[in-house]
C-alpha cells in the first residue's frame, strides 16, 4: 500500500502523506474537516464562501476554539474522544463489510 492518500475537501483533490495504518484516522479527520468546511461554509455569505483561505481559517479558529474548551474540562475531552474513537471504529467496521460483501456479490 502506498504511503500517500489521494483526499477530498469541499470537492477539490489534495494528496497527502500518509502511514498504512493511519489511514483509517485520516479518513475520519477528512470527513470531520469536510464537514465543518460544509457547514461553516453554509453559514457564511457568498462573497466570503468564495474565499477558501479565509473559510479554511475560520474553520481552524472554530476547532481550535473547541480543542481549548475541551482541554480545560477534562471528564468531557475522555467522553468526546472515547465517543469518536467508538465512531470511527464502527466506520471501519461498516467499510470492511462492505468490501466483503462486494467481492461476495461478484462471486454470484
Amino acid at each position: 500500500m502506498s504511503n500517500t492518500l489521494e483526499i477530498k475537501l469541499m470537492g477539490k483533490e489534495y494528496r497527502v502523506a500518509c502511514e498504512p495504518a493511519e489511514r483509517e484516522t485520516l479518513l475520519a479527520a477528512v470527513a470531520f474537516l469536510d464537514g465543518k468546511l460544509k457547514e461553516i461554509g453554509d453559514k457564511t455569505p457568498n462573497s466570503a464562501r468564495s474565499n477558501g483561505e479565509r473559510l479554511a481559517a475560520m474553520v481552524a479558529l472554530n476547532l481550535a476554539h473547541e480543542l481549548l474548551a475541551l482541554k480545560n474540562t477534562p471528564t468531557e475531552v475522555a467522553a468526546a474522544l472515547e465517543s469518536e474513537s467508538i465512531q470511527r471504529r464502527i466506520n471501519s467496521i461498516e467499510a470492511k463489510l462492505d468490501e466483503s460483501l462486494a467481492q461476495h456479490e461478484q462471486l454470484f
